[in-house]
């Protein structure tokens, strides 16, 4: 049979349509669905047939297109965000939504957020109140500043901050802080979106407090420090101190505003977060403003954190910008509940935290646990898993080039390469994400989430010889 004659089999749209059983809740909105997903479908099967593949007929037929349709309308109903099993060693990862919630903090958000609520009501006055209270009054029982602001992310931060305090002015930065983050973004470009003229000074791998004394003159509003985010300086370095910074800004009359990046709240160990500055401390050493990530280290929700002086963070809420920056019901909710975890000494539930803090034995029982169940599955006699040291980091452009000692599972199956290994468990559902390094595909276990160990085991025994689909 010719292309023309597949071609010619293709059903058309009505004949799968009535191939279809409509739902008894079926509404016009979810017909066009249907509809839509009939005519890829068949799309698709027209591209694969001109481009010469022979489409078996079973495949062309209306049922066949019909249930392909239905399993692709119901994709699309459902959306493209799925949960994965994050076995990368990667703790805080950009691209698998950086800090998951804790469930004790869903939980307390869930109440706030299926009902009414004063998000913009002070109770006890009875008027009209600011949905920025309820966040910065926790914010302040744990960072010794005066006043707290919540934006959505930390660049909104840094923008709002620089709109305000170094439009049509000087904003003196070191060159060894002018960074590019994940996706090309830039944070130069941020602060000359603001208005401000940056003034960079010193060198990349050294810039001293002369230096920023020499930039400073009459047009220079704020001296600004940006955390190192995604690299880290090693060797001949040198870079001026919260303190030292802070004392020259106070006396030439201008402010100094420190971007921290990860919002370190918590007491971690000294070896794996050493040399990560916290709120607390750059406040105390005399920071104006201090800004940061609500998720990353501190493990809330994406949001961007202002603390400092009162009279400043009042300006800060007066700028027009802030409306289009300022954060919805759901991220004050869960910020709110995330800092509650922190006032009651419980942050250990907190995911990233407890990634963190880990101990590498527990990591090691959690990898011959799955090992132990996968065996009881009964797997493909051609796997072989074996545990194995790893080294897991921090990721989100937090404590870059530090790692922290772990366990992995390293996965091997007869026949297989580690990469169609690899595109076999991305398959599973939920997919399980490895790594891939040096010839081999492991599974680190520091990052896995309480519960996923059935579910981790599940994809493991399920893995046979194929052609990449995990069947």
């Amino acid at each position: 049979m010719d292309v023309s004659d597949n071609l010619k089999g293709l059903p058309a749209v009505d004949q799968v349509l009535d191939a279809l059983e409509a739902s008894k809740g079926e509404t016009a909105q979810s017909r066009r669905v249907l509809t839509a997903a009939v005519r890829d479908v068949i799309a698709g099967l027209r591209k694969r047939i001109r481009a010469g593949d022979a489409v078996a007929k079973a495949e062309t037929s209306a049922k066949a297109v019909a249930r392909q349709a239905s399993a692709l309308a119901q994709r699309r109903r459902q959306g493209s965000l799925r949960p994965v099993i994050n076995l990368t060693g990667v703790i805080i990862h950009t691209n698998l939504g950086r800090a998951p919630m804790s469930p004790s903090v869903m939980k307390a958000v869930e109440r706030r957020m299926t009902s009414y609520s004063n998000l913009e009501y002070d109770l006890d006055q009875h008027k009209r109140g600011s949905r920025y209270d309820h966040v910065s009054e926790m914010l302040l029982q744990l960072v010794p500043g005066e006043a707290a602001l919540v934006v959505n992310n930390n660049a909104a931060a840094v923008l709002l901050i620089l709109t305000e305090f170094a439009a049509g002015g000087e904003c003196v930065v070191s060159r060894g802080e002018l960074i590019e983050i994940g996706g090309g973004f830039r944070i130069p470009d941020v602060m000359v979106q603001s208005g401000a003229r940056l003034v960079e000074v010193g060198t990349t791998n050294k810039t001293r407090l002369q230096d920023y004394e020499q930039a400073v003159g009459p047009d220079t509003s704020m001296i600004f420090k940006a955390h190192h985010s995604n690299f880290r300086m090693v060797g001949f370095t040198e870079e001026t101190s919260y303190a030292e910074l802070a004392e020259l800004a106070a006396g030439k009359g201008i402010i100094f505003t420190a971007d921290i990046g990860s919002g370190l709240l918590a007491e971690l160990d000294a070896e794996v977060a050493a040399g990560e500055p916290t709120p607390a401390q750059v406040i105390a050493s005399g920071a104006d403003l201090v800004c940061f990530s609500g998720d990353k280290l501190l493990g809330g929700p994406q949001a961007g954190v202002i603390v400092g002086k009162s009279d400043l963070v009042a300006r800060l809420k007066k700028n027009p910008l802030l409306r289009a920056l300022r954060v919805g019901k759901f991220t004050i909710a869960s910020m709110e509940a995330t800092l509650g975890r922190y006032l009651e000494g419980g942050f250990g539930d907190i995911p990233i935290l407890s990634a963190v803090l880990a101990d590498p034995k527990e990591v090691l029982r959690r990898c011959r646990r799955v090992a132990a169940r996968v065996r009881r599955l009964q797997p493909h006699e051609g796997l072989t898993l074996r545990v194995v040291r790893t080294a897991a980091e921090v990721g989100g452009g937090t404590l870059p080039g530090r790692t922290i000692p772990s366990f992995g599972i390293e996965v091997e199956l007869k026949g297989m390469s580690e990469t169609s290994l690899e595109e076999m468990l991305r398959g599973n559902d939920p997919p399980v994400l490895g790594r891939l390094a040096g010839g081999r595909l492991v599974l680190d276990l520091r990052t896995m989430m309480p519960g996923q160990e059935v579910e981790i085991a599940g994809a493991l025994a399920r893995l046979k010889p194929g052609d990449g689909q995990n069947g």
